[in-house]
C-alpha cells in the first residue's frame, strides 16, 4: 500500500508539476488553467488522503473493539472525533479549490 502512494505521489510530481510551470503565465490564457489545475489538485488530493485516513481508522477502531469488546464505547468516541477531524480536512480541501475556481471569474 505503501509503495502504491508513493508511486502515486511521484507521478503526480512526474507530470503535474511541470504542467503547472506553464500555469506562470508563460502562455497567453494560462493563468485561468493553471488556477483550475491547482483547484483539481486540492480537491483530489484532500479526498485522497482523507480517504485513506478514514479508512485505517475505522479498521484499526474495529480491530480494536473486536479484540476488547468492553473498550467500546471509550473507543468509540475517539472514532468519532477522529472522523470529524479527518473530514474537516477535506472540507479545507473544498474550500480551497472553491476559492481557486473563484478567483478565475
Amino acid at each position: 500500500m505503501r509503495r502504491s502512494i508513493r508511486l502515486l505521489t511521484y507521478a503526480a510530481a512526474l507530470f503535474l508539476v511541470p504542467m503547472a510551470a506553464f500555469a506562470e503565465g508563460e502562455l497567453p490564457g494560462s493563468s485561468a488553467w493553471g488556477y483550475a489545475l491547482g483547484a483539481g489538485l486540492a480537491v483530489g488530493l484532500a479526498g485522497l488522503g482523507c480517504g485513506i485516513g478514514q479508512g485505517m481508522t475505522a479498521g484499526n477502531t474495529t480491530a480494536g473493539i473486536a479484540r476488547n469488546p468492553g473498550a467500546a464505547g471509550s473507543m468509540f468516541t475517539n472514532f468519532i472525533l477522529g472522523m470529524v477531524l479527518i473530514e474537516s480536512i477535506a472540507i479545507y480541501g473544498l474550500v480551497v479549490g472553491l476559492l481557486l475556481v473563484l478567483a478565475i471569474t
